[in-house]
Order: structure tokens, then sequence, then C-alpha cells
């Protein structure tokens, strides 16, 4: 590939920003100072150094979230805090994403990539892919609140894919519960949807897993980090890591 195309992809800096630093002689390839972007190099043979570090060539990258209400699941926003706002300067070099959205007072997972294969898969409903949330309710669930889940909630617009309700803990006296929800899609407000339609209403909402991946609890809201090798070892398995 070429020089700057692989310098960008190290996250180095922009195009234009790898130009200059190729103009001041920072960038090494097997020994010898290389200035033309242009020069073809092999990532995976040629020894690649900038200011003496040598580089490590990253196609994809992948991030956990445990993404904090308030902030919107988008790469820019003129009015509200992004998820992309968020992570490092690595991140956004590399033109990072969230795969799928979760809404503004939503908590919880969201994986970030460059990797739109792996986003496509991930979403795909032919991949079966399912999402737990945790949601705390106000008003009671009931076992008829299960078998209509199961049964695929009727909405005004569509109709839910069957789903898995779990009611893990319920308190008579407040009329509150706690709820874990399984689904396969994602739609607008989906979960939300779900339970109103059963005369409840969603007061907190966290997504806990998707897919393989499940949320580190030693991930403060707000904090991130790569996903190990036993993650992406667990979306190969999973058939989505492309």
């Amino acid at each position: 590939m070429r020089l700057d195309k692989f310098l960008v992809a190290c996250g180095i800096g922009s195009r234009t920003e790898v130009k200059l630093l190729l103009k001041k002689k920072t960038v090494r390839v097997n020994d010898s100072i290389v200035t033309s972007g242009k020069t073809q190099v092999d990532e995976t043979a040629d020894t690649i150094s900038y200011q003496g570090q040598v580089l490590g060539y990253e196609q994809f990258v992948y991030y956990m979230l445990n993404k904090p209400s308030g902030v919107i699941s988008a790469t820019e926003d003129k009015a509200h805090k992004t998820v992309l706002d968020l992570l490092d300067d690595t991140a956004k070099k590399k033109q990072v994403f969230p795969v799928g959205r979760l809404d503004r007072d939503t908590t919880g997972l969201l994986l970030m990539t460059n990797n739109g294969a792996l986003a496509h898969a991930m979403l795909s409903p032919k991949k079966h892919v399912d999402k737990v949330y945790e949601a705390q309710i106000a008003g009671l669930m009931t076992p008829e609140d299960v078998e209509a889940f199961e049964a695929g909630i009727v909405l005004e617009d569509f109709t839910c894919q069957p789903a898995k309700l779990a009611i893990i803990t319920s308190d008579s006296k407040k009329e509150t519960c706690l709820v874990h929800i399984t689904i396969r899609e994602g739609k607008f407000h989906q979960v939300k949807r779900m339970v109103a339609s059963r005369g409840k209403t969603v007061v907190q909402l966290k997504r806990l897993t998707m897919g393989p991946l499940k949320l580190d609890d030693k991930l403060a809201l707000g904090a991130y980090r790569r996903l190990t090798e036993k993650e992406l070892e667990a979306l190969a398995a999973f058939d989505v890591l492309l």
C-alpha cells in the first residue's frame, strides 16, 4: 500500500498532516528516510518508523464503551456530545463509529469500530445477534407480559420479533420491577415501546450484552477500552468478525 495511507491507518495524522511529516524527514522505511507518500510499502514485511518509533499496522480497531446518559450514538452532532467525543485520538483518526444505536438516555454496552463489515453483520437480522437490556420499570410486569413478548409485541407500525422477558425482581408495594429483555432487533425506542404497549413505563434502560460481548462491570460510565483477544476470538467464533 502507499506509505501515506499506511501512516494515516496507524493514526499518525490526516493525509495532509502526514504529507508535512514526510517532508520533515521523520519517517523511515527499512532504515531509509522516505519523503514521498506515494512510496509503496509492504505493511507485513517492511519496518516503518516515525520519529524512531516502529509502527505496527492496524487496519481495524475495536472499543467497548460504557455509554453514559446524555450522550448520543453518533460521530458528530452540533447540539449534543457524542460517543466519539469520549474516545481517544487514535479512535477518531481511525474513524470509528458506533455499531447500532442506544437512545440518548440509555446507558451500557456500545461497540465502536471502523470495521464496516463487522457492523453490518452484527446488525443483520440474519445473524440473530441477541441484545440483552436491563430495565427498571414503573409498574409490575406479569407472566402474561412474558407470553406477549414471546409471541411478538404488536406495535402501530410493525410487529416485533419474539423477545424474551425475564422478571428479575418485583416490588409490589412500590409497583416497580427490574427486568431483563432480550431482543434481536434494534428499532427506534423499541424496548421502551414494547414495555409501554403492556401499560408500563421504562424508567432506566441499560444494555448488558450484544452477541458474545458482555459489558465489563469494571468500566465506569463514560469509560472505554479496547476489546481483549478473547473478545475478538468470541466475535470470530460468532462468525461476525470478518
